[in-house]
């Protein structure tokens, strides 16, 4: 595979205004969600919003240096296009253009609308249709579209502005501070000092790839997080693919690493204490002696009560162990004109300051959702086997996993979602909405991670519920079976045919 640069590709022809599945987002998932469609139901038209000017979301969004996977690659891939490229933990530029190239092969471009940032999005029960808002970039224009069915795919998190405590004294530093989120193309750091405030996923990416070139890398942190090593390069994968092709390999070493993974999860919830020890001891053999592995990895929660941090090839402890970088565990007291000075009294010297402090949650790219004029917010409503909402009808969203590879589960929905299409045309039927009765199910936050960015912004997410097909099952196994293999048809879901809408309950409510 070859890198080229993003580009706003003129569409060969224009798409409609009017479709019968509107996507939101030309990110992993949206791209998912179009390839299935393509696929599976060829005859389903369906256009792509993107507000941004290239593909790829996140992927194109983020450009910090070193960002990569922290899943790996065969089961972050799409399950119907194989990851070919050597690397299992992959570079930000190999994961775009496998996007690109998924583009390309599914003939998607022609169907992308760029610039469209989508407003606001309202669902009429006259007309049995959504009409979509869209601000385009550059102007003040308004564009609106209609659809049968609304698809987000727009990820959990807020892409205009990543998580940035207050920090006393920071307006004092004569330095320069940046968030991963909003990384300057011009930014050098060869031969700085540079301080990284964070221990969490990004931080642990910037470090040891900063400090190949910079004077000296700090990663100040509160406290610490598990760090988890991994080959960057799958053996087992590079031998099967030479055996028996891309194709045949993808499918077995995707089984493995899915079953790979969700044993070390397994066991991390139900042994914390033989899991800890174990990665802490992985931690321990990759580091000096004389390295304070208590205080710099030790974390005071659980494994996985938070996500493990993967660093590939262990290339954390190697700029560790080699003096290009050094671990600081403390609180911040303030900035000073020449970097931070922490409550223990030390003061750390940098020209640079990353502030890899988090990301800021965002249910659904902010859009304003209504049901014939009543505003709907997802917070008010449950999510039905997680990709759809109560009291919402002909809506689809994707939210991946959060203990296992994120695009494992948007498969899923997609596959889903052209099953539960299907099934309508069979029947003739115009909408399909969940609807909550049973007043024995409790409403529990969507997922239960302590990490600080789900504490901040969970509360505005969808509720999941505690039994039946409200619950959100961060368990490929059980999704696979409701999902893949189970019923489309289901007590909680109300089916129409072209006939006026009933009084509905409002999102959530029982009865």
């Amino acid at each position: 595979m070859t890198n080229t640069p993003p580009t706003r590709t003129p569409s060969p022809s224009t798409p409609s205004s009017d479709v019968d599945v509107l996507i939101v987002g030309a990110g992993i998932s949206g791209i998912g969600a179009a390839s299935h469609l393509t696929s599976l139901r060829p005859g389903t038209s369906f256009a792509i919003l993107e507000s941004r000017d290239a593909i790829g979301g996140t992927w194109d969004l983020f450009r910090y240096p070193g960002i990569r996977s922290d899943s790996d690659m065969p089961t972050f891939g799409y399950g119907f296009r194989p990851w070919t490229h050597r690397k299992s933990i992959a570079d930000g530029h190999l994961i775009l253009d496998y996007l690109r190239h998924t583009v390309t092969e599914y003939g998607l471009a022609r169907h992308i609308r760029f610039g469209h940032r989508v407003v606001s999005a309202e669902f009429s029960s006259t007309t049995k249709r959504w009409t979509v808002t869209t601000h385009q970039s550059g102007s003040r224009k308004k564009t609106r579209f209609t659809a049968r069915f609304l698809f987000l795919g727009t990820g959990m998190y807020d892409h205009d502005a990543g998580f940035t405590p207050e920090f006393t004294g920071i307006g004092d530093f004569a330095g320069t501070v940046v968030h991963p989120q909003h990384w300057p193309a011009d930014l050098d750091h060869t031969g700085k000092r540079v301080i990284v405030i964070g221990s969490g996923a990004t931080a642990v990416t910037l470090i040891p790839s900063m400090a190949r070139t910079a004077g000296h890398v700090t990663m100040l942190q509160r406290s610490p997080s598990y760090v988890f090593s991994l080959p960057a390069h799958d053996a087992v994968a590079h031998a099967l693919r030479s055996l028996v092709g891309h194709r045949r390999a993808h499918r077995v070493v995707r089984r493995k690493n899915i079953f790979l993974t969700r044993a070390v999860y397994k066991a991390s919830r139900r042994a914390p204490k033989l899991m800890r020890r174990l990665l802490i001891a992985n931690v321990r053999r990759q580091l000096p002696r004389h390295f304070d592995v208590e205080t710099h990895f030790t974390p005071r929660y659980d494994p996985w009560d938070q996500r493990l941090c993967v660093v590939p090839d262990g290339d954390l402890f190697k700029a560790l162990s080699a003096g290009r970088a050094s671990v600081v565990t403390d609180h911040i007291d303030r900035f000073t004109k020449t970097g931070i000075r922490l409550k223990s009294g030390q003061e750390l010297t940098g020209d640079i300051v990353v502030t890899a402090t988090g990301l800021s949650m965002s249910p659904f790219g902010k859009i304003r959702l209504s049901v014939d004029g009543r505003e709907t917010k997802p917070s008010d409503t449950m999510a039905y086997k997680a990709m759809m909402l109560s009291g919402v009808p002909n809506l689809v969203f994707a939210l991946g996993y959060t203990n296992l590879s994120w695009t494992l589960k948007v498969d899923l929905v997609c596959e889903h979602f052209c099953r539960l299409l299907d099934h309508m045309d069979a029947h003739g039927y115009d909408t399909v909405e969940p609807v909550l009765d049973d007043p024995a199910v409790e409403r529990v936050p969507y997922m239960d991670l302590s990490s600080n960015y789900v504490l901040r912004g969970i509360r505005e997410f969808p509720r999941a519920g505690t039994s039946g097909p409200w619950t959100v099952e961060m368990a490929y196994e059980r999704d696979v079976e409701r999902l893949r293999e189970g019923p489309v048809e289901d007590g909680a879901l109300r089916f129409t045919i072209g006939t006026p809408a009933p009084t509905r309950p409002r999102p959530g409510a029982a009865g």
